[in-house]
């Protein structure tokens, strides 16, 4: 006769009830919201729509990802209009209901906290601006503690069963990501006051915080290729010891910063804009990187 030890039925049975810390499936439209979500649902299947070597506002709604999105219990992007170009495109393509705008399972992280340049007025002589704001929300840590706040919420209501898991996981988050924002502004402090010229506003959150002040942008209006008249316009300026580099994303293209800087032997500084690439596996090594970067180009 095969004696079965009451104690082990008991926990296999455990196991059975118990919830599992997380079986959804996350479209995030770029990977900053990826690895934000891997520090509050790390047992979720997430999928970045996009890499940190392609430009967020342009992108093809390809089948592959009509086909995440089907799929998805849930979608986080950046909102504000960034995937103006792209996302009602796959929304409508992929048909998930849960996923359509004003559903909980569509989560814009420029709805949770308050952006900067908002436009009260737009026309299209402005160029490719957003009216409701910069949505480059991933270089201000305050504005990302605010939106994972608000995400692991969504993540408890869409999936109640392990809300408990998402509330330590953000906890976690909280105290790592608030000592590790004191440790970078102390870092980071010598930045302060220095001017740059750089492309678009990609940066514009990193520079507001920190301090740095952008005195031009390659761009003539926003959207816009450089221009060799605005170029020629920004070399008084590159000149005038005002600026101390000319700062690009690793995705825009470097010709007009490299133009720039050859009439003004100012330095070009092309940094990461997000995670997944380049060594970059999480949003603490995206932050020290671009602090290094700019410790060492500006204040050298």
């Amino acid at each position: 006769m095969v004696r079965i030890n009451s104690n082990w039925i008991a926990a296999c049975a455990a196991l059975l009830l118990t919830p599992s810390a997380s079986a959804l499936e996350i479209f995030a439209c770029e990977p900053e919201y990826a690895a934000l979500l891997t520090e509050l649902a790390p047992e979720a299947e997430v999928y970045s729509a996009t890499t940190a070597l392609q430009d967020p506002h342009h992108v093809q709604a390809r089948p592959s990802l009509i086909a995440k999105m089907r799929k998805a219990d849930l979608a986080v992007c950046a909102g504000a209009a960034l995937e103006v170009g792209w996302l009602p495109v796959l929304q409508m393509k992929a048909n998930n209901r849960k996923l359509r705008d004003g559903q909980p399972g569509m989560f814009y992280a420029a709805d949770q906290v308050e952006t900067l340049d908002q436009l009260t007025q737009v026309d299209r002589t402005m160029g490719d601006v957003h009216p409701e704001g910069n949505p480059h929300l991933h270089f201000s840590p305050y504005r990302m503690l605010t939106i994972a706040q608000a995400l692991a919420q969504r993540l408890g209501e869409i999936d109640p069963a392990n809300k408990a898991s998402y509330q330590a996981n953000l906890a976690a988050f909280e105290q790592r990501w608030t000592e590790a924002t004191a440790k970078w502004e102390a870092k980071a402090a010598p930045l302060r006051g220095q001017g740059v010229i750089a492309y678009h506003t990609a940066f514009r959150y990193l520079f507001d915080w920190l301090g740095i002040e952008q005195r031009g942008d390659l761009e003539p209006k926003p959207g816009l290729p450089p221009t060799s008249a605005h170029l020629a316009s920004l070399v008084e300026l590159a000149n005038s010891g005002q600026v101390k580099a000319v700062i690009h994303t690793r995705f825009q293209d470097p010709r007009g910063a490299n133009w720039l800087a050859q009439r003004s032997e100012l330095p070009v500084l092309a940094l990461p804009y997000s995670t997944g690439s380049e060594g970059i596996d999480n949003l603490y090594q995206l932050y020290d990187q671009v602090i290094d970067a700019l410790l060492a180009e500006l204040t050298s």
